[in-house]
């Protein structure tokens, strides 16, 4: 199973980082004492943030423009599309990497909200641009006590809210994690939909190629997790895209966010203020 975490950049150096973004993050409350936070924070979020004992420092952004290669396969048959899976994959990475080098350059603990999304322009249709956004925090302890194994800022996705109660329980985040697979499902043959009409039957092997596509982006969240050193996964979601491939190539593409336990005595004191869920009763 061919796993493409960890990419580097063309021609085998570095993960480019842009420098454009220097001076927006320079007068930033991580980088300058007397410089302003900004974040994709709501107010709730902002406020439970600070309950959490986490400041935001900076609204952090990643971004790649990825052209996918020439995919060669048989049709008639279910199969992987290496090619295009590599570049989703590698695309999203280094998205992913060069936004945690902004959350670095403001000595960030992690980032949290973290949204990874796809979007094609006039001048570049052959082309997308993979955006990964979120904002960095500190801890205001500042002991770099909630950052990842690997001393680095934690990724996750997940909202102030599921980030208080996991703090709460004695967990921190480690990493946002995905795993994806574009996937070809073969064509049926002419025969084959003929005996299909009017009757009640499984397609088998439509079934058998979204199963495996499925299964194999999973796996590869999950080895994902497994790298990084943490105990599980949370949140886990499995989205299917269909891109500009055309109705038969598919991309699966699972995410989550990997958490490993804090010593007891990092666990939120059971006197914080608990998160409250408000249900509107307006039609």
């Amino acid at each position: 199973m061919p796993l493409f975490s960890g990419q580097q950049g063309q021609g085998g150096g570095e993960i480019w980082e842009p420098q454009a973004a220097d001076g927006r993050l320079a007068q930033t409350a991580g980088a300058n004492e007397a410089g302003v936070f900004t974040s994709d924070l709501s107010v709730s979020e902002y406020v439970l943030l600070g309950e959490a004992g986490f400041e935001p420092l900076g609204f952090v952004v990643g971004s790649s423009i990825y052209h996918v290669g020439l995919q060669i396969g048989r049709w008639n048959k279910n199969q992987e599309l290496t090619v295009l899976t590599q570049a989703m994959y590698n695309a999203r990475e280094l998205a992913m990497a060069r936004m945690r080098a902004e959350a670095d350059h403001l000595s960030a603990d992690g980032i949290v909200g973290v949204q990874l999304r796809m979007q094609m322009y006039s001048w570049g249709q052959n082309c997308l641009e993979f955006v990964s956004t979120g904002t960095a925090v500190r801890h205001l302890a500042g002991q770099g006590t909630h950052r990842a194994p690997d001393g680095r800022a934690f990724t996750s996705d997940l909202s102030a809210q599921d980030f208080f109660r996991l703090l709460a329980a004695g967990a921190v985040p480690v990493s946002f994690v995905l795993g994806t697979c574009v996937y070809h499902i073969a064509h049926q043959g002419v025969l084959q939909s003929l005996r299909q009409v009017g009757q009640n039957q499984e397609m088998m092997q439509f079934t058998q190629g979204v199963y495996e596509a499925r299964e194999l982006a999973l796996a590869r969240m999950q080895a994902e997790a497994a790298a990084v050193r943490s105990s599980g996964i949370v949140g886990v979601t499995v989205e299917v895209k269909n891109h500009v491939w055309g109705e038969h190539a598919t991309e699966f593409l699972a995410t989550g966010t990997a958490v490993r336990r804090l010593a007891a005595e990092h666990k939120l004191p059971d006197s914080s203020p608990k998160p409250m869920f408000t249900l509107g009763l307006d039609k």
